[in-house]
């Protein structure tokens, strides 16, 4: 689901997939916190991952709202997303029950007070589109930028340690990829140089996959 950002004990930190970004960068953002495990409902959670789960969900908001100069009086949507998996159009197509096919994943939605997008409106409900409209709804929106990513990441560690009490050994080393320059989890103990959306463009022996942060 998009593009991993940051993982800790909580779960991750993600970037919608660039084609389905729901709140535009300049009209607030967009980010996607996902528990640590994979549930269709967040009562399947057990208490301390629904715990590490929210401290992880308040400190991106928080985060969001430091570190975006577009959110300056604004305010952070959190929307419990995963209507469109259950589409009867939506893979694998027909009928779906959420149980079997939902994906509890929250969405944080910046909302800026100069927000131009007649979806995002200042003072208005968001307004989403039917199923089959969405990726020509989202099609002008752009995800938040690496610098963006970096420093709201930079902030929400420096809060689930502060404001949380987090443990540094319960939160996963990051790297600032030095293709894209977006920050990106240490997967496996073993840092690549280069995140996984821009592995595929990068042979093994090239001299950035081995790069450290």
């Amino acid at each position: 689901m998009g593009r991993k950002l940051f993982t800790c004990h909580g779960g991750h930190i993600a970037l919608p997939d660039d084609a389905l970004v729901l709140v535009s960068r300049q009209d607030g953002g967009n980010l996607i916190v996902i528990p640590p495990r994979e549930v269709w409902e967040r009562s399947e959670l057990t208490s301390v991952e629904l715990m590490l789960w929210s401290f992880l969900v308040a400190a991106t908001g928080k985060a969001m709202l430091d570190r975006l100069p577009q959110l300056e009086g604004g305010c952070i949507n959190y929307w419990d997303a995963g209507n469109w998996a259950l589409n009867d159009g939506a893979e694998p197509e027909g009928p779906k029950t959420a149980r079997e096919h939902r994906k509890v994943h929250l969405h944080l939605l910046g909302r800026s007070r100069t927000a131009v997008d007649p979806s995002w409106r200042w003072g208005e409900a968001p307004k989403f589109p039917d199923y089959v409209d969405r990726y020509c709804w989202a099609s002008e929106f752009e995800r938040l930028s690496a610098e963006e990513c970096l420093n709201i990441v930079a902030q929400a560690e420096a809060l689930l340690k502060a404001s949380y009490g987090m443990d540094a050994s319960h939160i996963a080393p990051w790297f600032k990829c030095h293709a894209c320059g977006y920050p990106s989890p240490i997967e496996h103990g073993r840092e690549q140089g280069v995140c996984a959306e821009c592995q595929p463009n990068f042979p093994a022996d090239s001299p950035l996959t081995g790069l450290s942060r």
